[in-house]
């Protein structure tokens, strides 16, 4: 989902609409998290939640808006990329058996091997050695570091508040293709701007705590003693993050939580 269709998707929206506009559409990523969060991972959405997704949308409506009926199929294809990137957040962010770094290198070498087998029958042609070169340090940045660093965020706040953190990307893909790809700074851009602006400020200030119950239950992540959850002991020194298997003892108490690996509960 996240490693060949989305790119798949986004690469052929970007082959036919300005640079600075997929990266306004790409917020859209966040709806989806939230949505499929909502309805298929048990994470709640409150009255801000809903604010923010309904100022995203309002944001790539404006961009769509702009030219017309010629910017319907990009957008369309962008957004089956954000919601094939959606299902990948939260699938990813179960994930607690292996590494960030791990999932991240099973995931790029499978997904990095069809898409690649993709593009080679698409061009017909074999790149040259500076394409290749470009590609691997794009796609080593912009892919592989930025998935391990997202994973790392997503198994501590759940891939819904992560996604909130991670809706900054466009911004600056919009600053970089005004700058380097003579995209023009339009007033329609300008006012998707401060709709997606409002939308990350009304989600990071979501607050959401009650009272639950945690089963117990054995498995593996970074983790640190000092969050309410792992007050297990060690045979040697455990200060700061690490990661081993471990053992939740069944456990009910109440505290302001995101929907992370140990708080995947009905509402």
């Amino acid at each position: 989902m996240g490693g060949i269709i989305g790119p798949v998707l986004l690469l052929f929206g970007l082959k036919t609409s300005q640079a600075s506009s997929v990266s306004i559409w790409l917020n859209l990523e966040l709806v989806a998290t939230a949505l499929i969060g909502y309805l298929f991972f048990k994470d709640s959405i409150s009255k801000q939640t809903l604010i923010g997704i309904i100022l995203t949308i309002g944001a790539g409506l404006i961009l769509t808006a702009e030219k017309g009926t010629t910017n319907i199929v990009p957008a369309l294809l962008v957004t089956g990329a954000c919601f094939a990137w959606g299902f990948d957040n939260h699938f990813t962010a179960l994930i607690d058996g292996i590494t960030p770094v791990q999932s991240t290198f099973i995931k790029g070498l499978i997904a990095g091997t069809v898409n690649i087998s993709i593009g080679l029958f698409e061009s017909q042609t074999i790149p040259s050695y500076t394409i290749i070169s470009l590609s691997l340090a794009t796609g080593a940045l912009s892919y592989g570091l930025s998935i391990v660093l997202y994973i790392k965020s997503a198994q501590f706040l759940g891939a819904t508040r992560s996604q909130i953190i991670f809706s900054t990307a466009p911004f600056f893909g919009v600053i970089l293709s005004i700058i380097f790809l003579d995209d023009k700074a339009t007033w329609y851009l300008g006012a998707a701007g401060i709709l997606l602006i409002l939308s990350i400020y009304v989600l990071s200030r979501e607050r959401h705590g009650h009272s639950h119950i945690h089963v117990e239950m054995d498995h593996i992540h970074q983790h640190s003693h000092d969050d309410e959850h792992h007050d297990h002991n060690h045979d040697d020194d455990a200060s700061g993050a690490h990661s081993h298997p471990h053992k939740h003892q069944a456990v009910e108490h109440s505290h302001p939580h995101w929907p992370d690996l140990h708080h995947r509960h009905k509402h």
